[in-house]
């Protein structure tokens, strides 16, 4: 049985467009707020949502390059 194309349809791609955005944003405010704020607890908060955001970016830009985990 033959595999089905690997496509990204323009609806799916809006969509993970928008996701990215809203992430992308997100980690760098988060980034920016990390370097302003001097409580400990308050910046170790900070940061897991900037990584939480980063990790998020970095699996959307991922399922752009479907080739390489369609295998």
């Amino acid at each position: 049985m033959e595999k089905p194309p690997v496509i990204i349809s323009t609806k799916d791609l809006s969509y993970i467009c928008d996701i990215f955005n809203w992430n992308y944003t997100t980690c760098k405010l988060a980034y920016d707020i990390s370097l302003k704020v001097n409580d400990p607890e308050i910046k170790d908060f900070i940061c897991d949502i900037y990584k939480m955001h980063k990790d998020i970016c970095e699996d959307l830009i991922s399922m752009i390059y479907l080739e390489e985990n369609y295998e």
